[in-house]
């Protein structure tokens, strides 16, 4: 069974940092190269956050995020993080971490989802 488990949310003033984690099964990379993590606010549209290559690691930030957040993963525990720096309450959502088999960052192409962990800041 292919799966995505996050973790690492919580409740944390602006400014703050968080580090998610997304811990995949191993046979997950059978077919999937890409993950990525997107984030959803109530009554928003699902949004693209960054995105790694599993191999060779290349990595992708929406500009919302760049700078701030460092994506980055860990094959030898099938994992993959979120390093969140200088939150914003505007950063406040549940945050999914997915699979794709395309190099793509929209939501449509990533076919295996996690469960998702919510990030909540306060001003």
């Amino acid at each position: 069974q292919v799966t995505l488990v996050e973790s690492g949310g919580g409740l944390v003033q602006a400014g703050a940092s968080l580090r998610l984690s997304c811990v995949a099964s191993a046979l997950l990379f059978n077919k999937y190269a890409r993950l990525a993590w997107f984030r959803q606010a109530p009554g928003k549209d699902r949004e693209f956050v960054a995105a790694v290559n599993w191999i060779g690691g290349i990595t992708r930030y929406a500009a919302a995020v760049e700078g701030r957040f460092t994506i980055s993963r860990d094959n030898a525990k099938n994992t993959m993080y979120l390093q969140m720096s200088s939150l914003k309450p505007e950063d406040t959502a549940g945050y999914l971490c997915a699979a794709s088999r395309f190099q793509t960052d929209e939501a449509k192409w990533y076919d295996i989802w996690g469960q998702g962990t919510q990030v909540t800041v306060s001003s």
